[in-house]
C-alpha cells in the first residue's frame, strides 16, 4: 500500500528547463561573459546535475576562470525572481495527483536537494493551486550533506515521514535525480522534463507525459 508520493524536484511540479536556461544566460550576460547556452548546449549540460558544477566544467572547457558559486548564485536570484513575480501553472497532472493524495490520507513529500531560496520561489509561483502545507515533508540541500544522484535525500525523507521504501511512490523527471530514488530502492515515476525526454528511464517503473492516479498502484 502506498503511503506516500515523492515529489523529486521543482521541476516536477513545475516546467522549468527554459527557464532555468534563460536565467543562465541573462546572469553570463550581467557578469560580462559572452557565454550562450542555445537549447541544444544546455540540454547536453543538464544531463549531470547541479549549477555550479555545471558552470565549472563548461568555464574549464573553456578555459575561463570564474567563481562558479557567485555566478551560480547569481543565475538563482534571476530564476528566482521570474518565479516570485510570474504565476507559472503546475504540470499536468500535478493538482489532481496532490488532491487524490490528500483525501485517500496518502502523505506528500517534496525530495529535492535544490537551495531553499528555489523551494520558496517555487511555492510563491504556484501559491493560488498549490500550497505549503500540503506538504508533510520539504527537503532542500541543507538538510543532507549530499545532493543527487546520491540518495540521502530519500533516506531523509523517508525516515521524516516514518515509512519503508516500499511504501511509497518517487516522482523525477531526469535520469540522474531517478538514480537517487533507485538507490534507495524506491519505485520511480519518470516524469521528464522539456530537456530530459531523450533520457534513459530504465531504472523508473513508467515514463508520463502526464501524471495520474495510477500511479498509486505501481507494482
Amino acid at each position: 500500500m502506498i503511503k506516500a508520493i515523492l515529489f523529486g524536484s521543482i521541476g516536477t511540479i513545475i516546467e522549468t528547463s527554459e527557464i532555468q536556461r534563460a536565467s543562465f544566460n541573462q546572469a553570463f550576460l550581467e557578469k560580462g561573459l559572452d557565454w550562450y547556452w542555445s537549447k541544444e548546449t544546455y540540454k547536453k549540460l543538464i544531463k549531470k546535475s547541479g549549477g555550479s558544477k555545471r558552470i565549472k566544467d563548461f568555464a574549464k572547457k573553456n578555459q575561463v576562470n570564474i567563481d562558479s558559486n557567485l555566478l551560480r548564485e547569481k543565475k538563482t536570484e534571476i530564476f528566482n525572481k521570474k518565479l516570485k513575480t510570474e504565476k507559472i501553472p503546475p504540470r499536468e497532472g500535478v493538482i489532481e495527483i496532490i488532491e487524490y493524495a490528500k483525501s485517500h490520507n496518502v502523505k506528500i513529500g517534496l525530495a529535492s536537494t535544490t537551495s531553499t531560496d528555489n523551494i520558496n520561489a517555487l511555492f510563491t509561483t504556484v501559491s493560488n493551486v498549490i500550497y505549503k502545507n500540503d506538504f508533510d515533508f520539504i527537503g532542500s540541500r541543507t538538510v543532507v550533506d549530499k545532493p543527487k544522484p546520491e540518495p540521502d535525500i530519500y533516506f531523509k525523507a523517508i525516515r521524516s515521514l516514518g515509512i519503508n521504501s516500499k511504501e511509497c511512490v518517487a516522482i523525477e523527471d531526469s535520469y540522474e535525480s531517478a538514480l537517487s530514488a533507485y538507490k534507495t530502492n524506491i519505485k520511480c515515476i519518470a516524469f521528464p522534463g522539456a530537456y530530459h525526454m531523450d533520457d534513459d528511464f530504465k531504472i523508473c517503473q513508467k515514463k508520463l507525459n502526464k501524471l495520474d492516479i495510477s500511479i498509486f498502484d505501481i507494482s
